[in-house]
């Protein structure tokens, strides 16, 4: 006979800020809905729910019928809501202050909306550091969720150890932590329901010598369950979870639902438990360099067909922490969130100060701040939420009209320094170790980084393309192509060729890079990031020093650096001296180059720019002009002896000019990036880059120069 058992089903439910309208929409009515209709058809079944702040105003506002159905689930002792980060950030990523002003808030707003005082807190993509618990205890937290992988790391047997909740402490301050076991999390809705009903019949004959009863818990995105693609089919449509709460009904005798703060109210610990940083295994793996991710994934899928769990519980990634080693733009932006998080908490209290909070902590939503299969970082929208928000609240904190400045500092904390410069209009962050070159403009009133790119590089998954493609396993997406006798190991892309896409960029990108170009050099090879670079200023350290006034701040970066003709070095002198404007989004550049040596050399000499438009894939949001045509953004083109062109975004209502005291050559080409998603590999827009360049032929202690005007201003 079966002992008396415990099943305990948290569904997580959260939309990203920036998330598009259509999302949110979708995902109502193919997720959250129908769970509280079952729910309602179930009163026997009891679960825990959580609602991301982000989430929870959207639905605030377009359906709020439902919270009032979710408030009679809880009034009723079904469902018991859980806390968290108000906007799901990476809570161990954030300053102490902002992690408990997070949680507090969505508590509040729990209190507000469904009148009940949260005991649990949800983990923003489950990722666990050991010093959580002190502020997550201080936060007013009881329990968290946590995945099952650490506790096996630490030695905890999954098979035995992990059927209820064990507590753990930092610096005294104490946090019962709730394992959610991946053999549910890949099971539901997966599995048969008999499977499901079955394997916890079989665990609830455990030990009779246990002092108290099992527990399964599983804690998961409610999305799975109907907006994962074929979920809503499966899920509802051929009702796969009726028949999930109808069986969990029918064996009540043995198999009792309950939340995880009554649980933890009726029984004890099951001990002690000192979990390293870790997150679900996944996540371990995008966390890794491309070639140990693919690497680590090969290992791990062997060790399951060898069904050799005593080793493979013993396999790990890397950290969370790893993707701002990973992606310079996640680290950026973090370091940008830190910095702003130090000056908004400086504010005196009052209306501003708290605006000002809440827009620091929507810009630390952890959907832009790290990648894997569901894009993350690689999703224009979601870095364009984060940069208005963080924009928006830096200007908040500084006041209004503040003067020009300029600052040395270390921004991105790697020990380097950044050139800072602030302005009423703009915000600008020159790198001075990585060739002098522009990595952030923001323009203030727009709430627009205008530099919000992504470097082209390569992923772990990218190789699965190129294998299959040369093996002749790709399907298109859409394709008249009958599924059921495509072979198991096929890969399906979202449009025919996309494998020629695969390009990764030697360097970060950014504006003002400084390129020496040989004369083979064509628009592909630049394109493509093969080409012959005979200068040594892209990625090497430039010195700065600068001058502000009242009305315009002067910059000079220079480098003393060199080139190689032939088989000679010779030395050269780069030097882009910027006068920046403070009532006005515009750089005025002025570039001297000087032959250093003693000998004549010809060389192409270019200025690497670039713009990050969201929609720029889309002439309908997006254009390039030149000579009175409007051009796609999308274009590998080069356009000869040109002064002057500009970008245009109708989407942000932003137009950036250029203007050339020279006529020059331009290159422009977008850079796009292959990802993995749900439904298969795609190609996203991520920016354009634009290069123009000059041939020179420059005397022993000759000199040339060139001077650019960039302006960005709102339309209309």
């Amino acid at each position: 006979m079966s002992n008396p058992m415990y099943l305990s089903l948290v569904f997580h439910n959260h939309q990203s800020v920036g998330n598009f309208d259509f999302v949110y929409e979708r995902s109502y009515h193919a997720a959250y809905l129908p769970m509280i209709e079952l729910l309602e058809r179930y009163p026997g079944i009891q679960v825990g729910l959580h609602f991301s702040g982000s989430l929870l105003e959207w639905l605030a506002e377009h359906y709020p019928e439902l919270l009032e159905r979710v408030r009679g689930l809880v009034e009723r002792g079904q469902v018991e809501i859980l806390t968290g980060g108000y906007y799901e950030p990476i809570l161990a990523a954030l300053p102490d202050a902002d992690k408990i002003g997070q949680i507090q808030k969505l508590t509040e707003t729990v209190r507000r909306w469904f009148g009940t005082e949260p005991l649990g807190l949800w983990l923003a993509e489950r990722v666990w550091e050991p010093h959580l618990a002190k502020p997550l205890a201080e936060a007013g937290a009881r329990y968290v969720i946590v995945d099952d992988a650490p506790f096996e790391e630490v030695g905890f047997d999954k098979d035995k150890d992990l059927f209820g909740y064990y507590v753990t402490e930092e610096q005294g301050h104490k946090l019962a932590v709730f394992p959610t076991l991946s053999h549910l999390r890949y099971s539901i809705p997966w599995r048969s329901v008999e499977e499901n009903i079955a394997w916890l019949r079989e665990q609830s004959r455990g030990d009779l010598r246990r002092l108290q009863p099992k527990l399964a818990f599983m804690g998961e995105d409610g999305e799975k369950f109907g907006v994962w693609p074929g979920t809503y089919e499966h899920c509802w449509q051929r009702g796969y979870m009726e028949a999930l709460f109808a069986a969990i009904d029918a064996n009540r005798d043995w198999l009792q639902t309950i939340t995880p703060g009554a649980f933890m109210e009726r029984f004890p610990a099951l001990g002690r438990a000192y979990l390293p940083a870790a997150s679900y295994r996944e996540m371990g793996e995008w966390a890794l360099p491309p070639a140990q991710e693919y690497a680590l994934r090969n290992i791990v899928q062997d060790l399951r067909r060898e069904r050799n769990d005593q080793l493979l519980r013993f396999v790990r990634g890397g950290i969370w922490r790893n993707f701002m080693v990973k992606y310079e733009e996640i680290n950026r932006m973090h370091k940008r969130a830190l910095h702003i998080s130090r000056s908004v908490h400086a504010m005196p209290d009052g209306p501003d100060k708290d605006l000002a909070l809440d827009l620091l902590w929507a810009a630390q939503s952890n959907d832009a701040y790290w990648h894997g299969v569901f894009g993350g970082i690689y999703l224009f929208h979601f870095r364009v939420a984060n940069y208005a928000n963080l924009i928006a609240a830096e200007m908040l904190a500084e006041g209004e009209n503040p003067p020009l400045s300029v600052q040395k500092m270390d921004v991105n904390l790697d020990n380097q320094q950044e050139l800072v410069l602030r302005g009423p209009q703009t915000l600008m962050i020159f790198d001075l170790s990585y060739g002098g070159a522009l990595k952030e403009w923001d323009h203030r009133p727009a709430k627009y980084n205008l530099l919000n790119l992504m470097t082209r590089r390569d992923e772990g998954y990218h190789q699965d393309l190129v294998t299959a493609a040369a093996e002749g396993r790709l399907v298109v997406v859409g394709e008249h192509v009958d599924y059921d006798t495509l072979p198991a190991d096929c890969i399906r892309v979202k449009e025919p060729g996309i494998e020629q896409y695969l390009i990764a960029d030697w360097y970060t990108r950014g504006s003002f890079i400084d390129h020496f170009l040989r004369e083979d050099a064509t628009l592909q090879g630049f394109y493509r990031s093969a080409y012959p670079e005979q200068g040594d200023c892209v990625i090497l350290p430039y010195q700065a020093e600068w001058e502000v006034g009242d009305e315009e701040a002067n910059l000079h970066l220079w480098r003393d650096g060199h080139v190689w003709i032939g088989q000679s070095h010779l030395p050269v002198l780069v030097s882009k001296r910027f006068r920046i404007p403070r009532d006005e989004n515009k750089i005025e550049a002025l570039y001297t180059i000087r032959n250093q040596s003693t000998q004549p050399f010809d060389i192409r000499f270019g200025v690497e720019l670039a713009l990050a438009y969201d929609g720029g894939a889309d002439t309908e949001h997006c254009v390039f002009e030149l000579d009175g045509r409007r051009m796609s953004l999308l274009d590998v083109t080069e356009h000869p002896a040109v002064s002057d062109f500009s970008a245009t975004s109708m989407l942000r209502s932003l137009r950036t000019d250029v203007v050339l005291s020279r006529p020059a050559t331009l290159w422009r080409f977008p850079l796009e990036t292959v990802t993995l998603s749900e439904a298969g590999f795609e190609r996203g827009y991520q920016g354009t880059i634009f290069l123009p360049w000059w041939p020179l032929h420059l005397e022993a202690g000759e000199e040339w120069q060139v001077g650019m005007v960039l302006q960005a201003r709102l339309l209309g």
